[in-house]
């Protein structure tokens, strides 16, 4: 069953992630659609990492919940899982997000959400003066999500990865806290 309640935006709520949530989040990054533009190695249930005390990196489940899911623990048909976001490096450096969404939902404006909700706890959280993010070349979706949240290019890395049978460039974006939604927060 899906953790606690983190935060909620008009539709998404991100919760912990638990060690429930392990085949949702293999199954999604396993997928071709999701796992390719991510640029991750296929990974089975066991590989895939929870966050632990020592682990410096943030993990939110994003679910779309239903009317009678509360702030607990959840039951399972309360809540849709539809994806994962984390932050990475945030106890050391600059934090660094990464996101996915099933592919049924893309293009409805919920990676743009989540991924908002994520860096106001970020800011909220952390004192750092940024965040950043990382998108390859060819995946002008995920261009397109950070570029609409406000996130720059500061630099590329050319030919980084090799993805799907070609080497491709790795765009880095940042986004200054005094940029977020222009508040200075």
């Amino acid at each position: 069953m899906p953790g606690p309640r983190i935060t909620s935006g008009e539709r998404v709520t991100l919760r912990t992630l638990e060690s429930e949530d392990l085949p949702f989040v293999q199954r999604g990054s396993a997928n071709p659609e999701i796992r390719y533009p991510l640029g991750t190695p296929l990974r089975n249930q066991e590989q895939i990492d929870l966050p632990t005390e020592d682990d410096d990196t943030d993990q939110f489940l994003v679910c779309l919940d239903g009317d009678d899911a509360g702030p607990g623990q959840p039951d399972e048909d309360d809540v849709e899982r539809i994806g994962v976001v984390s932050v990475a490096d945030a106890d050391w450096r600059r934090p660094e997000l990464g996101y996915w969404l099933v592919p049924e939902i893309h293009g409805e404006g919920y990676g743009r959400e989540s991924v908002a909700l994520v860096i106001d706890y970020v800011f909220r959280t952390y004192d750092h003066p940024a965040v950043g993010a990382i998108a390859f070349d060819f995946n002008d979706a995920s261009r397109g999500l950070l570029e609409s949240l406000g996130f720059t290019e500061e630099g590329r890395i050319r030919k980084d990865r090799f993805i799907d049978g070609a080497y491709r460039d790795t765009i880095q974006y940042g986004l200054l806290r005094e940029e977020w939604r222009g508040n200075g927060e």
